[in-house]
């Protein structure tokens, strides 16, 4: 939290349609609102793919604030705006749009936000009421509903489509890529993909090795994540395996206790190096000190059993 009288500092967004279209006016309104950083992007308005925004929501940090001249520079709805809102507040971060009544550091503001909120709602009530009287009115005249170019598989009308599903595919990487990112860079290529999803699925995800190397290829590509993480990890012996498995569940929940940890390597079916299937805070103890001397963990010694 920031303390009386401390500044806040302002992070602005600029974003043009095109290359062709220029980001300065933007920017000169940016910099008078007290912005000193100001990250430009050119994409289109019908699109939630923006790289540069996500990395901006990634990096902010509590109690910045993300700023924009007009609400259309960032969102394409108000349910996509919702939903950048709602992944800085849960960084603790702040936002304000320079010609809208929309900033989250003030009562006023939230007020603001909450009617919007309100106002998405009744948007996509309304869409899904006139989508089904549209299609039950199509169909009352012999026309099947859709759109004719898929059915016809025509190469355009394809083409649309598969933009769109790649479009839809890189917003929903971006939306969550916060909740699982850092543990695959903390246990890849040091350890195998199966391993890494079994340390993610055991806190509820549903990740499969292919999905989880499809969301991490996607990343790469668009700079979001090192190269590295791809790589091919080393062959290990069992014990060794362990050992690296025991520092990524550590390393993921600092908090976590030996006997947790422990709980843990039983709901994952592992065995311990002498092949038994119950866990021993002793024996997570000991890969845990194998870790640290591997360099592979950094753990306080204020754990308890």
């Amino acid at each position: 939290m920031k303390g009386p009288g401390s500044k806040q500092r302002l992070i602005g967004y600029a974003r043009v349609s095109t290359d062709e279209q220029a980001t300065e006016a933007q920017e000169i309104e940016l910099r008078a609102a007290g912005c000193e950083t100001i990250v430009v992007e050119h994409g289109s308005g019908a699109s939630r793919a923006r790289p540069a925004l996500a990395r901006l929501v990634n990096t902010i940090t509590a109690g910045e604030v993300l700023v924009v001249a007009r609400l259309d520079r960032l969102a394409r709805s108000v349910s996509h705006l919702l939903d950048v809102i709602e992944d800085l507040s849960a960084k603790g971060a702040h936002f304000r749009s320079l010609r809208d009544p929309i900033d989250t550091s003030t009562p006023q503001g939230m007020f603001s936000l909450q009617v919007l909120g309100a106002v998405a709602q009744l948007e996509r009530a309304l869409i899904s009421e006139r989508t089904k009287a549209g299609i039950a009115a199509a169909r009352k005249k012999g026309k099947l509903p859709g759109n004719p170019g898929v059915r016809a598989r025509r190469p355009e009308a394809m083409a649309k489509i598969a933009a769109a599903r790649q479009a839809a595919y890189s917003a929903s990487v971006h939306a969550t890529m916060n909740d699982w990112l850092p543990t695959v860079r903390r246990m890849r290529p040091d350890h195998p993909w199966d391993d890494v999803v079994r340390v993610l699925n055991q806190k509820g995800a549903r990740w499969t090795e292919a999905r989880l190397r499809r969301a991490v290829r996607w990343l790469v590509k668009e700079h979001l994540a090192d190269t590295a993480l791809l790589n091919k990890s080393p062959p290990r012996l069992p014990e060794d395996r362990l050992m690296t498995l025991v520092a990524g569940i550590a390393a993921s929940n600092p908090d976590h206790s030996m006997r947790d940890i422990a709980i843990q390597l039983e709901r994952l079916h592992e065995r311990t190096p002498r092949g038994s299937s119950k866990w021993s805070p002793s024996s997570v103890k000991n890969l845990l000190d194998r870790a640290q001397r591997a360099g592979l963990l950094v753990r306080e010694s204020s754990t308890t059993t």
